[in-house]
């Protein structure tokens, strides 16, 4: 019986280090395929409403302010748990703005300031089909 259960915990355990490996994989592939279309860094961006996000590594995220409008945001490190969060909120400390260093990203209890800003072309993401798939 006992040694069922060492079984079942050692089955357990590589099955969610393959699985946290794999996050980790598409989300270094999400990030290098943003890269591709990501423009020079930006101080800030008018955001009205964020449409959509997608988690791009521990530290980054590309957010949709419009249907073509999307910017990737580094924040500080460490921002702990990013990766699990299942909603953030960006701050606008100025009316509709979101500025480097002095926005933040927002989730949970947690707050990770905005280091970085780069808007990306993507229309020309979607053109080259390398867009993600937006039916989620």
């Amino acid at each position: 019986m006992r040694a069922g259960i060492l079984w079942c915990a050692a089955a357990l355990a590589v099955a969610a280090g393959g699985a946290w490996a794999d996050t980790r994989q598409t989300e270094d592939e999400n990030r290098a395929r943003f890269e591709q279309y990501a423009g020079k860094p930006v101080d800030g961006f008018t955001m009205w409403q964020m449409y959509q996000w997608q988690l791009l590594g521990p530290d980054r995220l590309a957010v949709w302010t419009g249907v073509n409008d999307v910017y990737m945001l580094r924040v500080e490190t460490p921002c702990i748990n990013l990766e699990n969060a299942k909603a953030v909120q960006i701050t606008s400390k100025m009316s509709h703005r979101v500025s480097v260093k002095l926005d933040f990203v927002n989730f949970g209890s947690q707050q990770c300031q905005i280091l970085e800003i780069r808007p990306i072309d993507y229309k020309a993401m979607v053109k080259s089909g390398a867009a993600p798939d937006r039916r989620d």
